[in-house]
């Protein structure tokens, strides 16, 4: 069972073709048809918002996977492959590395899938659907109530929401606070538990730079390792298991070999966990006065 899951963003970042000037932001995919859809658009976006959420047919969500609860992974093949980033598999690549044969130094590739490794505990996470489910967790809470009472409360038609929402499924349901707890919403997930090492290229290259080069731009670096979901005869989450084939996903990445151009419309779908985008101006200069400088004096320090 997971016992937690970060939420599902679509982070955007896209150039105006004639001024030139970035805009960017994060979003909740769910939303993208009432706030995002037009200016995605008339920024150069040629898919539309169902294209990329829905919950009436296969989409750009489908290929999106949560990996081993906290990375973003992307499944780029019909049989599903993933890709995610070196430092992601790192353990798994670890695990499997001995003093004869060290992976991590040297690299690992299968060649078939019978050669492909078993983690033991590694999830890859679907979100099947979102749900606005505000007007239901905070039903008959008042302006009145103390906070251990509105809080017990809010828990307590949260546990029961979710409960309903997977009666008779396998899939889970994680309810989450947006906006500071004004709004709440569900997340119904599938998650499957036979997920193998297919690649990963040597630390020199997936691991070159380190955290340094990590946040900078442009990288050179081969950040990367390719794993494969399997699943049961039904295409269903199940442990591990020989006769296990692998997962057929609703939907695929593919990989454009034909480059990009200045000022292409560029997103990307993930899941980075939390967002300081709705800071108050009082809290940025909090963090740039007073929290940051003191984080680095303490450093220093050390």
């Amino acid at each position: 069972m997971i016992t937690r899951i970060t939420t599902a963003f679509l982070i955007l970042n896209f150039s105006f073709l004639i001024s030139l000037k970035a805009d960017e932001g994060m979003w909740l995919p769910l939303l993208l048809k009432q706030l995002n859809e037009s200016d995605m658009q008339k920024n150069g976006l040629k898919l539309s918002a169902e294209d990329i959420y829905s919950i009436n047919k296969s989409c750009l969500k489908d290929a999106i996977v949560q990996f081993n609860g906290g990375c973003t992974a992307e499944v780029i093949s019909d049989k599903g492959l993933i890709l995610t980033n070196h430092h992601c598999g790192y353990g798994q690549i670890q695990a499997h590395s001995t003093v004869q044969n060290d992976l991590l130094t040297n690299g690992f590739w299968a060649m078939n899938q019978s050669q492909e490794l078993v983690n033991s505990g590694i999830t890859a996470t679907f979100i099947i659907r979102m749900e606005d489910v505000t007007s239901k967790v905070l039903a008959g809470i008042t302006d009145a109530m103390s906070d251990e009472t509105r809080n017990k409360k809010i828990n307590e038609a949260i546990g029961i929401i979710q409960k309903e929402a997977t009666a008779g499924t396998h899939y889970m349901a994680l309810i989450r606070p947006f906006f500071y707890g004004n709004e709440y919403y569900m997340f119904i997930t599938e998650t499957f538990k036979d997920v193998r090492l297919v690649g990963a290229p040597p630390s020199s290259i997936g691991k070159f730079g380190g955290e340094t080069d990590n946040w900078m731009w442009p990288r050179h670096t081969g950040d990367f390792s390719i794993f494969r979901i399997y699943a049961n005869k039904n295409n269903e989450p199940t442990e591990y298991a020989a006769d296990n084939v692998p997962y057929k996903p609703k939907y695929h990445l593919t990989v454009s070999l034909n480059g990009i151009e200045k000022n292409d419309f560029t997103m990307v779908y993930g899941f980075p966990g939390r967002t300081s985008e709705y800071l108050t101006s009082y809290a940025v200069d909090m963090i740039m006065n007073q929290s940051d400088p003191d984080k680095v004096k303490i450093r220093d320090i050390r």
